[in-house]
């Protein structure tokens, strides 16, 4: 009986620390998702993207703005990885919509929960299991 309650006992130990939150945010260079071997043939190059504050090529026409949030299990991945994983899914996300609209880009690209802004790179949230990424963004037709 000592036992089993010394092995219960170290199962909540060992569980414990799954229970205390974690919400690191990170910031992460856009180009780092582009240049990723699994956004090949995902991102086919007719959808550009542009974050917010990043030189951006003459806006010819806006056709609205959208959101794009995806998120993955952080189990067995890194921070890192996955947060790039979860933002080529919302660009991926994004590109679809754009084609659709006819358009060629998008545009003052915000991310996470205080529309972070940045030229380079995008936040990104990772927690315990679940790392989120948030984009917002304007579609637009640019001049090539």
């Amino acid at each position: 009986m000592k036992k089993q309650a010394v092995l219960v006992a170290l199962a909540l130990a060992a569980l414990a620390p799954l229970s205390q939150a974690r919400d690191t945010v990170l910031h992460i260079p856009l180009a780092d998702v582009l240049a990723m071997p699994e956004s090949v043939g995902k991102l086919d190059g007719s959808v550009k993207f542009y974050l917010a504050g990043q030189p951006t090529p003459k806006v010819i026409k806006t056709l609205g703005s959208d959101t794009a949030h995806d998120q993955t299990s952080g189990v067995g991945k890194s921070d890192d990885f996955g947060c790039k994983w979860a933002a080529l899914s919302a660009l991926i996300k994004f590109q679809a919509k754009a084609k659709q609209m006819g358009a060629n880009a998008v545009v003052d690209i915000v991310s996470g929960r205080s529309d972070f802004k940045d030229g380079t790179n995008f936040e990104c949230d990772a927690g315990n299991i679940i790392i989120r990424v948030g984009l917002r963004g304007s579609y637009a037709q640019v001049k090539d």
